[in-house]
């Protein structure tokens, strides 16, 4: 059986360059009438470090409207998780720019006091936007796809009510910020964990939902959407803070992610053709494939509705991480 989780990572370029109406709030409007119109819903990884240090600093006009789209989005059904990006946490703003504290990406790497700071800040933000003090976000996206070292990033999380990762993409290495999920490979369509995501652990409190990968050979990274969407990206954004990225994707063969921003329709309904004939094979195992995207990367939603409509045809649900959650019966914590 299989099911794909829509994700979209709700926020502006990673060193702050950007208008929150371009970039975040009106390609999600529209991607929330797309889905409504298969009457289907997606996840919502919502930046929360960057709108309250945007809100601080009164960065951005429209910052007001970002905690409104957030609160209905949750009415509506979909799912709001969080996404940290830590570096924002000790942000200054100097002559109108940002001054990132890049010592901080891996949030993975740094004391448990310090992550559980930065984690419950970051729910406090969605609590406030949404309007419901006990609301406790069910899935989590690191930034820059980090969770390692896991151990200590677990804890907090677990202990935070959060019970589903979906930052691991199989077959990925960001040698800048250690990370590495090639021994994640050998893992099935999710896993328990609980001190290292790459391993599963029977019993394990957290489950792993990784985002979908395929290994393709390099140059089918370079298609003409995929790069048209790079060149939007400011200078500054794709230099820091992975400036040393092109040692990453110097292999025979790289992980592409299941991105419905990025992927021609074509590229994504070849994927599900591919599930499609595993599961033939298989019927009986549940397959939840994580589709990604960013609202900053929102503009073919032809695309998108075309797909949508392909899976309608081929009777493939979609789900949330609430729902395989269900599914598979997670430990409650």
């Amino acid at each position: 059986m299989i099911e794909c989780i829509f994700t979209l990572d709700y926020e502006i370029y990673g060193n702050g360059e950007g208008s929150l109406r371009e970039l975040v709030l009106e390609p999600t409007r529209r991607l929330m009438s797309v889905f409504k119109e298969w009457n289907s819903t997606f996840v919502v990884f919502a930046e929360a470090l960057e709108f309250a240090k945007i809100r601080e600093f009164k960065a951005d006009a429209s910052i007001a409207e970002v905690p409104i789209q957030i609160q209905q989005l949750h009415e509506e059904g979909f799912e709001i998780g969080l996404h940290l990006h830590p570096w924002w946490y000790n942000v200054r703003r100097e002559n109108g720019r940002w001054k990132l504290d890049w010592s901080e990406r891996n949030i993975c790497a740094s004391s448990p006091d310090r992550v559980e700071e930065i984690v419950c800040f970051a729910i406090g933000y969605l609590r406030e936007a949404i309007g419901e003090p006990s609301f406790t976000p069910r899935s989590f996206r690191g930034g820059l796809w980090i969770m390692q070292p896991t151990k200590t990033m677990a804890e907090v999380l677990l202990r935070n009510g959060i019970q589903v990762d979906s930052s691991v993409f199989k077959g990925g290495r960001i040698r800048d910020v250690g990370v590495d999920y090639r021994p994640a490979a050998r893992q099935g369509w999710y896993w328990r964990f609980a001190d290292d995501v790459n391993e599963a652990e029977p019993g394990g409190p957290l489950l792993e939902v990784p985002i979908y990968t395929e290994m393709v050979p390099f140059w089918k990274m370079l298609g003409g959407k995929r790069l048209n969407l790079q060149k939007r990206v400011p200078a500054a954004a794709s230099g820091e803070p992975l400036a040393n990225r092109y040692r990453d994707f110097a292999r025979l063969r790289y992980p592409r992610k299941f991105d419905f921003c990025r992927m021609r329709y074509e590229e994504l309904r070849s994927v599900i053709e591919r599930v499609l004939e595993e599961d033939r094979k298989n019927p009986r195992s549940y397959k939840p494939i994580v589709a990604i995207g960013h609202s900053k990367d929102l503009v073919d939603f032809d695309a998108i509705r075309r797909f949508l409509e392909y899976l309608a045809e081929e009777n493939i649900a979609i789900s949330t991480f609430k729902g395989v959650a269900q599914r598979l019966q997670p430990i409650r914590v």
